[in-house]
């Protein structure tokens, strides 16, 4: 049974960094793009970033390029999510997914496993 787990979630004030983490479990993951995702209160679940298979090809959504970097370790069967110069508005529930293909892709319907997220609040 595929499981995905984040962790990392938390507390921060604007301006600090926080790091998620996605173990993924049930099989291997490492031909499959993951992506995060985020949904705040009162909105629809958003992309966030994706990685490719092979850790090169990554995408970010223009609301945080720069700040935040997608990773993932393959022998580990985890993707990353390290999150800078964090602001207000990046409060939200983060989700890490798999998509059951190489390649990266934005659309929520394109994903195949979701974890149950894990909560960032980022105060001013």
């Amino acid at each position: 049974q595929v499981q995905l787990v984040e962790s990392g979630g938390g507390l921060v004030q604007a301006g600090d960094s926080l790091g998620l983490s996605c173990a993924a479990s049930g099989r291997t993951f490492s031909w499959y793009a993951m992506g995060w995702f985020r949904q705040a209160p009162g909105k629809e679940r958003e992309f966030v970033a994706a990685i490719g298979w092979g850790g090169s090809l990554t995408d970010y959504a223009d609301s945080v390029k720069g700040r935040f970097t997608i990773s993932r370790d393959n022998a580990k069967n985890t993707v990353y999510l390290q999150m800078n110069s964090l602001k207000p508005e990046d409060t939200a529930v983060y989700y890490c997914a798999v998509r059951l293909a190489a390649h990266t892709r934005r659309e929520i319907n394109e994903y195949d496993y979701w974890g149950q997220g894990t909560q960032v609040t980022v105060s001013s």
